[in-house]
């Protein structure tokens, strides 16, 4: 058996070690969510399987779509929900407890949807993985309390292993540049709204319409930054549309627009946690 091989069925058994015979996953449409909707498939069996997507303001466009095309390739029931993180006051005034609200409204909503799945026999499932556990991702406290299980994080896989995995069960999001949630892209203090959230969106839309997958567009009030893969700086710098791109965004409303020299690093917005409110 491969070395991939043999991790998978590790996987497997991790799922199968939490007792559960049913499963609701929270399916993003990322890698990590998608994989984790796999495993769960082959350990319990697809049709024991419910993967559900939140769909709220900070939830990228066109990320809807992959989930689904995810769920129909590996034959398991999908279900979308609406989430209501952005109403909440503790969300939207943006401090490094953000995430942490965020899943309490998730694994609040998956957790009913369990209990009306399959009862105590049915096990909430995250796609969080190795890496995360080095960020500041208050997220996860949030499942643990709520009993969500990470099998990935447990089994200590990372970002480049979850791809590996990927393309071992071919699945089409094996290359797919990460996503996070669009409020990721927003200084921690200046406050959230479903309109800044909708900017950053088609900011980012525009980014990408010129050739770049993985962009963020990162907010600091009057200010925004454009991150690309740190290989493509200067491709993106010497592209003959970007005053055109620039101009574009700075009449979204931002006052200035520039590119970061330094590329895309995940969690780089979090160095404005020292001037962000305490909690």
């Amino acid at each position: 058996m491969s070395e991939t091989g043999a991790l998978l069925a590790r996987l497997e058994s991790t799922v199968l070690s939490y007792g559960a015979r049913r499963a609701v996953v929270a399916l993003s449409g990322g890698v990590d969510s998608s994989v984790v909707t796999a495993v769960a498939a082959r350990a319990l069996g697809a049709g024991r399987v419910l993967a559900v997507t939140a769909v709220s303001p900070s939830y990228p466009a066109g990320e809807l779509d992959t989930a689904q095309e995810v769920a129909a390739l590996l034959k398991v029931r999908h279900h979308t929900i609406t989430t209501g993180e952005v109403d909440r006051e503790a969300y939207a005034r943006n401090d490094r407890l953000r995430c942490y609200h965020c899943k309490v409204e998730l694994y609040t909503s998956l957790s009913r949807i369990a209990s009306a799945y399959g009862g105590p026999d049915a096990a909430v499932l995250s796609g969080a993985n190795a890496d995360d556990a080095t960020d500041l991702r208050p997220g996860l406290l949030a499942g643990r309390q709520r009993g969500v299980r990470d099998p990935l994080l447990e089994r200590g896989v990372n970002k480049e292993r979850v791809r590996s995995l990927a393309r071992s069960l071919a699945l089409p999001v094996a290359e797919k540049p990460a996503m996070a949630c669009l409020s990721s892209r927003v200084a921690f203090g200046v406050r959230i709204s479903p309109d800044l959230l909708e900017r950053i969106d088609r900011a980012e839309g525009e980014v990408r319409r010129l050739g770049f997958d993985l962009v963020r567009v990162r907010h600091f009030g009057d200010v925004a930054t454009i991150e690309v893969d740190p290989r493509e700086v200067g491709v993106l710098t010497s592209h003959p549309d970007l005053p055109a791109l620039l101009a574009r965004l700075r009449s979204m409303g931002w006052g200035e627009v520039r590119v970061d020299p330094q590329g895309y690093r995940q969690g780089s917005i979090n160095a404005t946690l020292t001037a962000a409110p305490a909690t």
